[in-house]
This record gives structure tokens, sequence and C-alpha cells, in this order.
């Protein structure tokens, strides 16, 4: 039976179709590939601008010098003590039934040393010039926003 007019028209639609199909596909994968090129620019980008920043700044620690970390009021607390609730957790995890106690006694004893440090670091930054500074924070920006909008993009 031969074909009418409405169906090759529907044939000739069809292979336009398939014809479209193929090249948006083709258009789409490279797209694909250099969104993912510019990801990974702009990754490479802001590591490198927060590797510099990073260098600039200086971190320095008072703990430890002064012989004393808390002062209330004319008592100090040497540093020395800061570590007593750590040995005693450990003390009491090997002498006591109910170890719990002792985990948080060792617990405490930690997160004291570790805010000790923290509270005593002091972050300075150094000396750079406006040209360094600028493509610090440029290529921290540049990176980010390279980042940021290829991982938010709307297909």
């Amino acid at each position: 039976m031969p074909k009418s007019n409405r169906d090759n028209e529907l044939d000739k639609m069809y292979k336009e179709l398939l014809e479209t199909r193929k090249s948006v596909n083709s258009v789409s994968s490279k797209s694909e590939g250099s969104r993912l090129l510019s990801f990974f620019v702009g990754l490479l980008l802001l590591g490198g601008g927060l590797f510099m920043i990073f260098q600039n700044i200086e971190v320095t620690s008072s703990w430890g010098y002064g012989g004393h970390i808390f002062s209330f009021g004319g008592f100090h607390l040497a540093n020395g003590l800061i570590m007593l609730p750590i040995i005693i957790g450990i003390a009491m995890l090997f002498l006591m039934d109910k170890k719990i106690y002792g985990w948080i006694v060792l617990s405490i004893g930690i997160v004291i040393v570790l805010l000790s440090v923290m509270l005593t670091t002091q972050l300075h930054w150094r000396r750079s010039n406006a040209f360094t500074f600028i493509v610090m924070f440029g290529l921290t920006a540049s990176g980010g926003a390279m980042v940021l909008r290829e991982l938010f993009k709307k297909d």
C-alpha cells in the first residue's frame, strides 16, 4: 500500500525530530564537559587563593609561656593543673566499675585543654603589598564564584 501525503509528512517530521535530538545531545555533552572543566578550574583558583591567604596568616600562642592560663581575682590556675582532669579521668577508667564517670571527667578535661589552647591562639596578618592582596582575594572570589555557579546552575 502506497504512503499518503500525510504519511510522508509524518515520516519527514520524525526524521527531523531525530536529527534535532541528536544535535541537542551532542551540544549538551559538550556543555557538560565545559561545565566540568569550569568547575575544576574554579576549584583550582579557589584552592590557590585560600592557600595564599593561609600562607600570609601567622599563628602564635601564649599558652605555656605565662605560667598560668586562667586567673580568678588574685588566684592563678597553672598550666599544669589543666591536665589534672585528664589524669583523674584516666585513673577513674581503670579503677571504677561504672566507666561512664571516668569518660565524663576525661571528656571534660580534653575540652578544657582544647579550649585553653584555642583561647590563647592569636592570628596576625603578615605584611604584604596591595598586588598580592588583590591576587589572593581575587583568586578566592573568582574560584568560589565559578564553583558555586556550576553547582547551582539550572539545566
